[in-house]
């Protein structure tokens, strides 16, 4: 699979591209049953009822490996397992629009991925204010999997369409956390809009800019948000992650994409 000229164009300018019904069946099947290995204890995979926010303070845990807290959980262990590899950026189509994008034979292989992450539903809590931010570890591509259906209004990766234009230069270096200025009155600028709710459907993906403003959705659903992801990183990054962002934020990215 690869991506048109168009699905290029709508990248750029927006940011992020929706791709639908790519990830292998079996492997989100897979994924959506390792989650419940090391669930909170009063979380029943049977029981829908029992999934409703938040945590509970004594189930809670700040561990890396498996984060519980409020609403979100967290379950990064199995992220280094090799199925989960071949589940998201070794997926071949994944892979090859991965290459397209940045440039083949350009990026690093993955040792691992982020790791399964939920939100629960938020039940009657009462509504909160939107959270716009950009991610700051050194990337150049994420990469967001539903391993489950993810209705509308319930959690989904949400962004700011075209946000990504406007964050890049507000940043000291090119891939780094080290924000300027500019940075957060552009950021609480955008937080005064609403974002786009990219629900979908088991094995859909999203692409998204490193600079993109992004958040996940509020879950007002039955159902526990559960993705996964991954960010794509070129050989390249430690020699240009401390330079200032380009004229052109363009020509780190693919001759294909340049062209577009």
């Amino acid at each position: 699979m690869r991506l048109t000229t168009e699905e290029i164009r709508f990248f750029k300018s927006q940011g992020y591209l929706v791709k639908r019904g790519i990830l292998d069946p079996e492997l989100t099947a897979r994924a959506r049953d390792r989650l419940w290995d090391d669930s909170p204890p009063s979380l029943r995979r049977d029981n829908p009822d029992t999934w409703i926010g938040p945590i509970k303070e004594e189930e809670a845990s700040e561990e890396s490996e498996n984060y519980k807290k409020g609403f979100r959980w967290q379950y990064r262990a199995p992220g280094r397992e090799q199925w989960m590899v071949q589940l998201l950026p070794k997926n071949a189509d994944v892979w090859e629009m991965a290459e397209q994008l940045l440039g083949r034979g350009l990026l690093k292989e993955p040792s691992g991925i982020r790791g399964i992450y939920c939100t629960l539903p938020y039940g009657d809590e009462p509504a909160r204010p939107n959270g716009c931010h950009v991610d700051g570890h050194p990337f150049h591509l994420g990469l967001v999997g539903y391993i489950d259906d993810v209705p509308e209004g319930g959690g989904s990766f949400s962004v700011w369409p075209g946000s990504h234009l406007g964050f890049y230069p507000t940043f000291i270096t090119r891939y780094k956390r080290e924000a300027t200025a500019q940075y957060e009155p552009l950021r609480e600028r955008f937080n005064t809009q609403a974002p786009v709710d990219c629900w979908g459907s088991a094995g859909d993906i999203l692409f998204w800019h490193h600079r993109i403003g992004h958040m996940a959705g509020h879950n007002r659903s039955r159902q526990i948000r559960q993705a996964v992801l991954y960010d794509f990183v070129k050989k390249e990054i430690e020699e240009t992650q401390d330079e200032p962002p380009l004229e052109d934020m363009w020509l780190d990215w693919s001759e294909e994409v340049q062209s577009c």
